[in-house]
């Protein structure tokens, strides 16, 4: 039952991996096919080598030599010494650079694989809706692309290529070591063969839960560096250092011993293996001594089994790692493909978006939303039309629904029931992204990167795409130029992580900035003022009010002096409208 779910899964991940990866694929298996005749030719070429250094005469007369006496014109047995040494010396030299060249492009192509499946966890993930994104822990999916993937392919990918390539390494090496002798050599596989069995079956549960254990430790751990490295400031000023640090090391604790079980499982056959194969070969060589021609025909044989030894048990031991790390990298394995997994939206390989008609009004028709089936309402039977052009705010308590409405405005989540229509246009799925051209957004905390005032005026567009004339424009009319400017590296200044070298009202005017930038018509304030003193808010709102009339501007504040500018003030209450008017109305009921 268990190799069925791990050979599901393998299926799984093989559809992940593209057309060209399978290619190269392919033909690095055909490659460790050759590696393995290599190591074949190898392990063969000792016995005639070892059998001309005791007893040339024997191989100086032996038919399959004759052909080789012939055309290298050799007279004596004697003779033969050094043509087989160069022979014995190259056959080595060529199996260990094929293995070399195998190990190589093995590494080379795994980890471009794995480089392949980041990326597409990261793309995947980021065009999943909203509703997906506020349902589950960030940690899981960073944990996934920066350490899980890495695992996949070094403990999966390579452990089955390195499988492959020790099945047939040991198969090949079986073959010539029973012409040697066959007794021997059968004895020798089936009795290691059955240790590995035994020891597969009595650790295989074992490896099931330290798997479990190492996939939710490691999504423990990052979420320990989030939280721990986001709240600097705070911890700093409270002293908290060392609560964060127990936090850490109670889930980095149980990863690395689980961690340390798999290697330690992993290894523990091989001592055991080797002692009795060194045995093996000493029993041997106790038995052909006593023979009729004692060690004289005896060390060739000797040789050549214990070179087959020595190549296949190291090999029957990585391949029996390599199942070990498959087992302890399995709900790894699982995690990783259910982000795989997830679908792209049909825009997501288009590289512009057309957007939809947009010249008379936004409308929310009979309108519901909860976020999951069960949960409260959040809206219920909401009714609003917006027209374009206007400046509409919205107040209410908290839990009143202002943002939930304004995120299906932005089309980030869809309607439980209802619709949202744009000039009598139902915003659905397909047409969301065509809605979304005409939308920018700027929050209550505006997300900076650690780059350029100019990258993140521009956010979202490469450096070298930048219109920095409308940088400088977008700059202007969100009234920040003259300050960016006043600066001795103006519009190259980096902001420092999260925008920590502004003050607050700044970071609030680049993200005012951004919108602009975008050329977007209509642009969402979702408390975008509230953690500002009145003095920057009021900067900030002067700012807002002079962005041109043709703009369609909605405002969710806490404060209703905020809204003073506002054609329509809307007021809500328990996921419904209870009022509406102009600042005045609503202030002078």
């Amino acid at each position: 039952m268990e190799r069925g779910n791990l050979r599901r899964l393998i299926q799984r991940l093989w559809k992940h991996i593209d057309g060209r990866r399978r290619v190269q694929l392919n033909i690095l298996f055909i490659l460790i096919i050759f590696s393995s005749f290599a190591e074949v030719i190898s392990i063969s070429a000792v016995l005639p080598f070892l059998g001309v250094l005791t007893s040339p005469e024997v191989i100086f007369n032996h038919h399959f030599a004759k052909p080789f006496v012939t055309f290298f014109n050799i007279s004596t047995p004697k003779e033969l010494l050094l043509p087989l040494t160069i022979a014995f010396s190259i056959a080595i030299l060529f199996s260990a650079a094929m293995r070399l060249i195998a190990l190589w492009i093995q590494t080379r192509l795994s980890y471009a694989v794995g480089a392949d499946l980041s990326l597409s966890i990261y793309r995947r993930t980021l065009f999943q809706p909203y509703s997906v994104h506020v349902s589950r822990n960030s940690s899981e999916v960073i944990s996934s692309i920066s350490s899980k993937v890495n695992s996949v392919i070094s403990n999966i990918l390579m452990s089955i290529l390195t499988i492959l390539n020790s099945i047939l390494m040991v198969l090949m090496i079986l073959a010539v070591l029973l012409t040697i002798n066959p007794t021997i050599a059968l004895s020798a596989f089936a009795g290691f063969g059955v240790i590995y069995i035994l020891v597969i079956q009595i650790t295989k549960r074992r490896l099931r839960r330290h798997s479990a254990r190492i996939n939710q430790e490691s999504n423990h751990v990052i979420k320990a560096l989030q939280e721990g490295l986001g709240g600097i400031r705070d911890m700093l000023i409270d002293g908290t250092q060392s609560v964060y640090c127990e936090v850490y090391q109670k889930a980095d604790g149980p990863l690395r011993r689980a961690q340390a079980n798999v290697v330690i499982i992993a290894n523990t056959p091989r001592f055991g293996i080797e002692a009795l194969g060194m045995v093996l070969i000493a029993v041997l060589a106790f038995s052909l001594a006593g023979g009729k021609n004692g060690l004289v025909t005896a060390i060739p044989v000797l040789g050549a089994l214990a070179l087959g030894a020595q190549r296949m048990l190291p090999i029957m031991q990585q391949a029996y790692s390599s199942w070990t790390a498959m087992r302890g990298t399995e709900e790894l394995l699982r995690d990783t493909l259910d982000l795989l997994d997830q679908e792209l939206p049909n825009f997501a390989n288009s590289a512009f978006t057309e957007p939809i008609s947009f010249k008379s009004d936004i409308k929310l028709d009979n309108l519901s939303f909860r976020y999951d089936t069960g949960a409260p309402w959040v809206l219920r039977d909401f009714n609003l039309t917006i027209p374009k052009g206007a400046r509409i705010g919205f107040i209410g308590s908290t839990g009143s629904g202002k943002s939930t409405l304004l995120d299906i405005v932005m089309g980030l989540l869809q309607p439980t029931t209802g619709s949202l229509l744009i000039d009598d246009e139902i915003i659905c799925q397909e047409n969301c992204r065509n809605w979304q051209a005409h939308i920018a957004h700027v929050p209550q905390a505006i997300f900076l990167a650690d780059s350029t005032i100019a990258e993140n005026i521009a956010f979202g567009v490469p450096e070298k795409l930048i219109d920095h004339a409308r940088v400088r424009e977008a700059a202007s009319k969100a009234q920040i130029a003259v300050t960016i400017e006043s600066w001795d590296k103006k519009y190259d200044t980096f902001v420092g992580e999260r925008g920590v070298r502004l003050s607050g009202g700044q970071r609030q005017r680049i993200g005012i900035a951004r919108a602009l930038y975008k050329n977007a018509d209509v642009i969402v304030f979702d408390e975008a003022t509230s953690a500002l003193d009145n003095e920057t808010e009021q900067n900030v709102m002067e700012a807002i009010e002079s962005l041109g009339s043709e703009l369609t501007i909605l405002i969710v504040a806490h404060r209703l002096s905020t809204l003073r500018k506002c054609t329509d003030i809307v007021e809500l209450a328990n996921g419904n409208i209870i009022r509406t008017g102009t600042y005045e109305e609503i202030v002078n009921p």
